[in-house]
């Protein structure tokens, strides 16, 4: 959650409410979260320096805006950069896509590679447990639950291939024909 506000941050400075509301305007399509979880990974992102209090209104409540310091530029950009990890492979690959904008154009294709690389790393798992799942007898007791488990995984099996299709296409259509 912390590198999502950063890049809402780099978009533009913002206060509290308007990072909810940044969220639910978009971000909450592909990344859910609560105003108590925000403002907590606000509070960390500020103890850790990598964003600060740009400015505070006068009167009433003293509304805070914050902006992204050089460090949380950098931490952005690291996170933006290295290999996905965790274990939510759609909200991981959504947010960089959702961010890549904001990356200097010869960064951008190396990112949406990382991604593809890792939709394949997970589709191999699931299609080495469907073939493992294939050698399986199962007892009569357990067939009906045995065949909406494996319903799930050939959902799964299917989202990913189209995600590494809509991934592949995306390169291919981005990335200029003279870097293919």
């Amino acid at each position: 959650m912390a590198h999502v506000i950063l890049g809402l941050l780099l978009i533009a400075q913002q206060s509290f409410y308007d990072l909810i509301k940044g969220f639910e305007a978009g971000v909450a399509h592909f990344y859910s979260a609560s105003s108590g979880s925000i403002k907590r990974a606000l509070d960390t992102l500020l103890a850790r320096g990598l964003i600060e209090v740009a400015s505070i209104e006068a009167g009433g409540r003293g509304r805070k805006v914050y902006r992204v310091t050089d460090a949380g530029r950098q931490a952005f950009h690291t996170w933006m950069t290295e290999e996905l990890t965790g274990s939510s492979l759609e909200t991981a690959a959504l947010s960089r896509l959702y961010f890549l904008g904001l990356l200097e154009p010869v960064e951008r294709v190396p990112v949406l590679r990382r991604i593809t690389a890792r939709i394949e790393v997970d589709l191999a798992g699931l299609s080495t447990l469907d073939k493992h799942l294939n050698n399986l007898d199962i007892s009569a007791e357990h067939r009906d639950l045995a065949t909406h488990q494996r319903a799930t995984l050939d959902y799964g099996i299917a989202a990913h291939r189209f995600t590494l299709n809509w991934f592949r296409d995306y390169v291919d259509r981005y990335e200029p024909p003279s870097q293919r």
